[in-house]
Formats: C-alpha cells, structure tokens, sequence
C-alpha cells in the first residue's frame, strides 16, 4: 500500500526533471513583468489516510515569490506559501474529521514557456487534524510538523490569469505511535501572476 502512495509523486518529478531541460520555445523576455508575485486559491481532493480509500473535499489557497535576477538556471526559483483546509465531504462511517495545515517552503517554476509552466516544491509547517475518538471523548484533536513534496503545472488561460493543477503529498510524522499519516491529493485551481507580461 505504501509504495503506491510514493509511486505517484515519484513518477511526477521523474516527468518535470525530464521537461526542465527543454529549451525549445523560449519566451522568457516576454512573459516575466515587474512584481514576481503569483496568488491562488483552488479546491482539493484529497486521500485523507485515515482508514481504507477515503478522499476528502477543501479549499486551498497559496502564494508564490519568485527571486528577481537570478541566473538563467534558476530563474523560477522562489519561496511558497500555502494553506490547507480539508473539511468537506466527510465519509460518514468516520464521523467528524478534518485536517488543516500552512506550509512554507521552496518552488521551482519552469518559466521559459508561454502557455504551460511545470513546477516542483518542498515544503515545511505545522498541520491539526480533528476528528472522532470514541475511546477518549477528550483526544480529538492533534497537531504535527510536517512536510510535503509536489508539482504541477500553471496553464495560461488569458492575460494574468491561468489554471493551476497541483499534486501534493504530505509526512505528519509519527501521529498515533510509530505510524505516519501522508494525506494527498489534487488540487484545481485560478493564479493570477502579477509578474507576467500581457
């Protein structure tokens, strides 16, 4: 079960390492503006890891600063934001759930093409997940560092705005004994990139 669930992500930044390299269809000059500002917000399905195939609907919202004057390799590096809030659409033989977290960390956005821009990150924070304990009526909450690894890719649609389809996986390390609970999913989503040229 847990190969299947590092499978994914694995195969995802197996697929943007093989498109970094490309230098076909360059537009670099003509897509990058002045404030390396990207804002969203979108709506995830996520596998939630608790129990057998459950998935969970929420909301998530992010934002990304890309760092200005930066070498050709590295232009699109920048520092994410986001904030998770799975709390809909809750299986009912699981009772009341919900898990919440904010994460920090680092993008890599590949920039050099006009329409489609793939990107990978890593990411660090704090995550609370609330649910139903009918053993402990007092135990229903609980907090963790974790992290998260993903990728996606943002797909101009028209002048500054475009579609963000977004995977992520996250690491809430060791939340009930020696067992790790990694909740994923996708998230669909609009960006409006300041930085981006007209």
């Amino acid at each position: 079960m847990h190969w299947r669930l590092i499978f994914v992500p694995v195969i995802a930044l197996l697929l943007l390492s093989a498109v970094i390299p490309a230098s076909s269809q360059v537009a670099e000059s003509a897509t990058e503006g002045r404030l390396p500002l990207t804002l969203g917000a979108g709506v995830s399905d996520y596998f939630i890891d608790w129990g057998h195939a459950r998935t969970m609907i929420g909301i998530t919202a992010w934002a990304d600063w890309r760092f200005k004057h930066m070498p050709g390799y590295l232009r699109g590096l920048g520092v994410e934001i986001e904030g998770h809030h799975i709390a809909y659409k809750v299986p009912e033989e699981i009772g009341k759930m919900k898990q919440d977290s904010g994460l920090g960390g680092v993008i890599y956005q590949y920039r050099h093409y006009d329409h489609v821009q793939p990107y990978a990150k890593g990411l660090g924070g704090f995550g609370g997940i609330s649910f139903e304990n009918k053993r402990d009526p007092l135990y229903t909450h609980d907090t963790r560092t974790i992290f998260a690894l993903g990728g996606g890719a943002d797909i101009h649609v028209w002048n500054k705005v475009s579609i963000r389809a977004d995977y992520e996986y996250q690491w809430w390390r060791q939340l009930f004994g020696p067992h790790d609970l990694n909740p994923n999913g996708f998230t669909i989503g609009g960006v409006y990139d300041f930085g981006r040229r007209p």
